[in-house]
């Protein structure tokens, strides 16, 4: 049997695992293990086990995921989670599609604290789907607003998803940061543009509310003018290279503390359930890499990344057809599986595949994520829509995915930007030189 086919068969014994129901950590692990077992010997594959799982916890530059989770949950306990929603809908709330498009702001500027989609979309739309349906909004047009803007959390930094990658994949954390900034602006822009079109089109989609004073609206600004500064400093630091990715995360960490204590919610019960939250996700996430690690390597024996590569290249296709028949793999596999297993899975196999066409790996790393955000809100799996419909319990499913399918048009479109236009993700980090 070619090694290319041991390959092939360890790949589809790890989708069958994760189809039926093994969680993604394990089911890697178990793949990884198996397919050097058997390409090996068992012997060899278990120390060669504990050689990558000791690499990958001893990973200086891993330190990081856990310091911008703890920053994260700090931020939430210190009460700024919910504020910036409530700057935007005092300034854009009293035009049609306002809350709607002050949603888009809320999520963009809660991204920057959470770093996840999921994370994004439930609290955001604890606060604005109860304002917006007050306000009469068609509530499908609503929670697609919702659901799509809560996608904007993977990408803004500090993206948890950005941050897995780089590791994965030994990139720099610090252009990954800078060259989601161009994309995940124009994002945020397209889905804008859109409830504008669609209140013109139908006003009654997105009613205008009362016009907020200019009083109201500094006050409201006010609230996230500490927050707004440590995002400021933690992730620009970063990017012009006055920190490290380890150093801008424990930074982030103190200066979260002190946010904390400035909102007098300076506590040991919030400390302790910061600390246990972080603890509990951080140590599923190590798990899964360490699992993404030992099938990488895997994958790697068995050269079925060369081999498909070769065959990609023998073709004479085109790079970007390339990247679209990607695109589509993705979006299939994007069906059944989270956007953290989908990334892990597909890293080790498409990443040599796009580098092998002249594509640059932090670009790579842009377009995985944008791709990946595409899961959270198409069906049939949808998490994003799933994490809605537990908020607002009365809207059915067929009535967000629904509302979400104007959200879904323009996420196509800007991804097929990104494709075609490299240079969004790619301009910022040349000209900071990051």
């Amino acid at each position: 049997m070619s090694p290319e086919l041991i390959g092939g068969i360890g790949i589809a014994l790890l989708l069958a695992m994760l189809a039926g129901g093994i969680p993604i950590g394990i089911g890697l692990m178990l793949a990884g293990i198996g397919g050097m077992a058997v390409m090996i010997a068992p012997e060899a594959a278990l120390i060669k086990a504990g050689v990558v799982s000791y690499e990958v916890i001893s990973k200086y530059e891993l330190g990081v995921l856990p310091l911008f989770l703890l920053m994260a949950h700090i931020c939430f306990a210190a009460g700024a989670s919910r504020d910036f929603f409530a700057v935007a809908a005092r300034f854009v709330g009293h035009r049609r599609g306002g809350l709607a498009l002050a949603s888009i702001g809320g999520c963009a500027g809660f991204g920057a604290i959470s770093g996840s989609s999921l994370a994004t979309v439930a609290t955001i739309s604890s606060v604005a789907l109860p304002e917006m349906r007050k306000a009469g909004y068609h509530p499908g047009f609503a929670a697609g607003a919702l659901a799509a803007g809560g996608t904007l959390g993977s990408l803004v930094p500090p993206s948890g998803a950005l941050i897995v990658f780089g590791i994965i994949a030994e990139q720099s954390i610090g252009k990954l940061f800078a060259a989601s900034l161009i994309p995940v602006a124009t994002q945020a822009i397209s889905y804008l543009i859109t409830i504008i079109i669609l209140c013109t089109i139908n006003p009654a989609l997105g009613p205008a509310s009362t016009r907020a004073t200019w009083g109201e609206r500094l006050r409201a600004l006010g609230k996230i003018a500490d927050i707004v500064t440590m995002i400021t400093f933690v992730i620009g630091g970063l990017m012009i290279g006055w920190f490290t990715p380890t150093e801008a995360a424990s930074v982030g960490v103190v200066a979260s503390l002190g946010l904390l204590a400035l909102r007098g919610g300076f506590a040991l019960a919030a400390l302790k359930q910061a600390a246990h939250a972080t603890l509990r996700t951080a140590g599923m996430i190590y798990v899964i890499i360490i699992g993404a690690m030992l099938f990488a390597t895997f994958i790697s024996i068995t050269g079925i990344t060369e081999a498909m590569s070769g065959a990609v290249i023998g073709l004479h296709a085109s790079p970007v057809l390339a990247i679209i028949v990607m695109t589509l793999v993705l979006l299939l596999l994007g069906s059944f599986l989270d956007g953290v297993a989908l990334m892990l899975l597909t890293t080790p196999i498409f990443l040599p595949i796009a580098e092998a066409l002249g594509y640059s790996p932090i670009w790579f790393g842009i377009f995985l994520v944008r791709t990946m955000e595409l899961g959270f809100v198409h069906p049939p799996l949808g998490l994003n829509i799933y994490v809605l419909q537990g908020v607002a319990k009365d809207l059915s499913l067929g009535t967000i995915f629904r509302g979400v399918i104007p959200f879904l048009v323009a996420d196509f479109l800007h991804l097929g930007a990104i494709i075609a236009f490299p240079a969004m993700a790619l301009w910022l980090p040349k000209m900071m030189g990051a």
